[in-house]
């Protein structure tokens, strides 16, 4: 599954350099391993046009690992 995402400039740019390989989200899609995230630089205002293409390599969504409920800790891999 393919899932469109917000991104913020400063964090966008680590995905990119490869020094971000995690993303922490609310799991409201049922975000997956294997699922592909198109990552969209977003300033607050306006889409840049950048995007990125990730996919979801690990996952950790378990309240006894610190999680809050409903949110999950993604490891992601770059694709593009």
């Amino acid at each position: 599954m393919e899932h469109e995402l917000k991104i913020y400039p400063k964090y966008f740019e680590d995905v990119i350099s490869g020094k971000k390989t995690f993303e922490v989200r609310k799991n409201d899609r049922k975000f997956n391993i294997g699922d592909i995230l198109i990552l969209k630089e977003w300033d607050n205002i306006r889409y840049s046009g950048k995007l990125c293409n990730v996919i979801i390599t690990y996952m950790i969504d378990d309240k006894f690992a610190g999680i809050m409920p409903g949110y999950a800790v993604l490891g992601i891999k770059l694709l593009n």
